[in-house]
């Protein structure tokens, strides 16, 4: 595959959009972005930094220092992966478990956060050959990208996908709580001012409740096949 494209992937939280395009990127030699990643290690600065404070974040606060966070990715040979930094600092392990991901969609709906990051997602895909996974990569960030899919899932497939995993890290939590969070950032997703989750209208849905992982790369690799060969 000669010709090289723009792959969005965007969809529910859980879906398993970072595995598929990390999969994804791999088999094609594309270079990987998670732009998830970015959201979650800007919620670990205001976590850190007195952003978030007594259950409240201070957007203001968040507007006056959103210039001073830079957020990169390098890779681990170790671990075969590309890992999150944070002002130079590797915070991969700590942007995945529930404080983050109880905050992340608040922090993510602020206009500037989203400017900040999307002017970064730009420039890391100017010259092709990438996949980006997030909430808005096909409706915002590359809305003319030769590939949009738009993944799906259960809520209760989603939950039980997450829970397992913070099960392995031996995360102390409970089904019904990791359940709660999923259909709490769907709902802030859809319905925040900014950039709101949305399937394009150009996007092709996958559902993936009843699908191995296996299928559906390969689901996805002949969509790709289809359009290098146009």
């Amino acid at each position: 595959m000669n010709k090289k494209i723009i792959i969005a992937i965007d969809g529910y939280s859980s879906c398993g959009k970072s595995t598929m395009a990390k999969d994804l990127a791999k088999k094609l030699g594309y270079i990987y972005v998670d732009t998830g990643a970015m959201y979650r290690a800007v919620t670990l600065y205001c976590i850190k930094n007195g952003i978030i404070v007594n259950r409240q974040l201070d957007e203001e606060k968040l507007r006056a220092e959103i210039n001073k966070i830079s957020v990169g990715f390098v890779y681990n040979p170790v671990r075969n992966r590309n890992e999150t930094v944070l002002n130079g600092v590797n915070i991969e392990d700590e942007i995945r478990g529930m404080k983050v991901s109880n905050w992340v969609s608040q922090v993510s709906a602020v206009a500037e956060v989203r400017k900040a990051m999307v002017e970064q997602q730009r420039l890391m895909g100017k010259d092709k050959g990438i996949v980006m996974d997030g909430r808005d990569i096909g409706t915002v960030v590359f809305p003319n990208a030769e590939l949009k899919i738009f993944m799906t899932a259960m809520p209760e497939i989603r939950a039980q996908r997450r829970y397992d995993e913070l099960s392995v890290k031996k995360e102390d939590i409970h089904f019904d709580e990791v359940l709660e969070n999923i259909k709490s950032r769907d709902n802030y997703d859809m319905n925040r001012k900014e950039s709101p989750l949305r399937k394009g209208d150009d996007a092709i849905e996958l559902d993936n409740s009843f699908i191995t992982p296996k299928e559906q790369l390969e689901w996805v690799l002949a969509r790709v096949a289809e359009i290098v060969a146009e």
